[in-house]
Parts: structure tokens; sequence; C-alpha cells
């Protein structure tokens, strides 16, 4: 089998599955297991995947996305504990913007019931959860709606947005890093959260640690733009401590 060959199925099967193992992968294919190291580095070179020890994770882009039951399936203990986490950084605001996503959507049912609150999202899954409590008052952003994350998209929500001034902001990205900021596949999906940022007083990104170091296709926040980031310790210690550097608090849970 051809380099090439290899490292499309590879492909395939990291999207598949969400990740492919380097030993796993060479027993597939009856390689040396520093073969499949060499055909991952040369997808990682290309933006194709994410290299992590014995591992590789695909980068969503322009030509690929999970779809939101794919995410529900994935990292999910890691997910749950930062919703936990993050949704102790509510404090007293009144107002919340969260994004679409299943971690968001995580954050959203962890939102407090005790006080009246205003949530704005894009998702209906997650309108539709936190709509239940009479202390929520929901306001969802109308546009199109993307059947792989049954949220809205577009000008419209983006406009409905820009005339809102947000107390807080819960975001997620495709992929985050140091270079290119916070990405993702869809420029649609990118007016919304580029609005978002602009719209909100803080800005919390929330993400597994799969997502960093990964590069998508649209930039709509740079990573200064965020006040807290929260992740899982999945993000190395001193990868973290260079996220810091660039401005944001980052928790790892």
């Amino acid at each position: 089998m051809r380099a090439e060959e290899r490292q499309h199925r590879i492909l395939v099967l990291a999207r598949q599955a969400g990740r492919v193992d380097v030993t796993d992968v060479a027993g597939e294919f009856g390689v040396a297991r520093e073969t499949v190291r060499r055909d991952l580095s040369e997808l990682e070179r290309r933006g194709l995947v994410r290299r992590t020890h014995g591992a590789a994770y695909p980068v969503e882009s322009a030509g690929f996305e999970t779809t939101l039951a794919r995410r529900e399936t994935q990292h999910v203990a890691e997910k749950r504990r930062i919703a936990a986490a993050a949704v102790q950084l509510v404090g007293e605001a009144e107002t919340v913007f969260v994004d679409e996503g299943y971690t968001p959507e995580l954050v959203a049912m962890l939102l407090p019931t005790d006080r009246q609150l205003t949530v704005v999202t894009s998702s209906l899954r997650t309108a539709s959860l936190v709509s239940a409590s009479d202390a929520v008052t929901v306001l969802l952003l109308g546009g199109r709606v993307r059947s792989g994350t049954q949220a809205a998209v577009g000008s419209w929500a983006r406009d409905m947005l820009a005339g809102f001034v947000i107390d807080l902001a819960f975001l997620g990205a495709n992929g985050v890093s140091r270079e290119h900021g916070l990405t993702t596949p869809d420029p649609t999906v990118a007016e919304v959260k580029a609005q978002a940022v602009r719209s909100s007083r803080r800005r919390v990104l929330i993400g597994v640690h799969s997502k960093f170091g990964a590069s998508s296709f649209c930039r709509f926040a740079a990573v200064r733009d965020m006040d807290t980031i929260v992740t899982d310790t999945g993000l190395s210690a001193p990868e973290a401590h260079r996220y810091t550097l660039l401005g944001p608090q980052v928790l790892r849970v």
C-alpha cells in the first residue's frame, strides 16, 4: 500500500472514530509504528489531524465536521467536569449567551434556576432544555438551522445578537491555537460566534483538550479575547501556561 493511500485510510478511520491510536493502526495495516507516526506527522503538517502521545485526533475543517450526535459520545466525562466548573463562573450575571454544541448544552443544564436569568442561544436543543424553568427567560436567535448541530446560523442570528449587551458568554470552538486563535469550520457559524464575543462583557471558552493546537477554517476570535478558558487536564500544565501568557485565566479540571 502506498503511503498516500494509507494516510487517506488513516484519516478516514480518525474521522469515523474520533481518534486513532498508533498501535491499533500499525496492526490494522501491518506496518511498523514508526511508519504510522510518519503518516500522522504528514497528516498533521497538512492540518488534517492533531497528534498527541500515541494517538491523533481529526481536525474539523471546511470539509469535515462532527455532528452533535457524535460529540455526545466523545470525552463525555471531561465535558461534564468542564461544564460543572464553568457554571461556577456565572456569578451575578443576569444575561448569559450559550453557544451551540454539546459542552455548552451541558453548561446550560446547570445554570441557576433559583433567580431570574435571561439565556440567549442559537441552539434549539439548549433553548428547549432551559425553557422548562419558570425563572429563566429564553431568547432563541433566528436564522437557518444547521441539521448537524441544530443551531441557527447566519446574518439573521448575528444581527439579532448585535442588539444585545450580554453579561457573560459561554463559547465553544472546533479548534483553539495560540497562532490562529478560536476557529470553526463554517463561515455562518463564525458570524454568530464573533458577534457573541463583541456583544458580551465577559467571555468564557469551554472545550476539551483535543481542541487545543488545532485550527479550523474560520477564525472568530483571538485567545486574548477570552477572559477564562475552562478545559480538562488532558491539556498539560505547561501548555495551559502558554495560553495564560496571551491573557485569559486557564482552568484545568
